[in-house]
């Protein structure tokens, strides 16, 4: 199969439960360090760096876990989808 196909399958998968809340926290994390990239004024040097590091850390955690998926309620939709 396509790995490009099979990327997006995974994308358009269920996610786990476990795997939502993550996903919503690498979020958080990573709107947090855009929010401190962009404030207005003067933000210290190490507080740029961190935030650097936040919006990448939670843009790899969305990522991962969007890409993660629930076998069986996959295999419940397929079935749905055959019927």
């Amino acid at each position: 199969m396509n790995i490009l196909s099979e990327v997006k399958n995974r994308a358009l998968a269920p996610t786990p439960p476990f795997f939502q809340l993550l996903k919503k926290a690498g979020l958080l994390i990573a709107a947090i360090g855009t929010a401190m990239l962009t404030a207005p004024g003067e933000v210290p040097e190490i507080l740029l760096a961190y935030a650097g590091h936040a919006v990448t850390a939670g843009t790899i955690l969305v990522s991962i876990c969007q890409l993660t998926v629930d076998e069986s309620r996959l295999e419940e939709k397929l079935l749905q989808a055959v019927k």
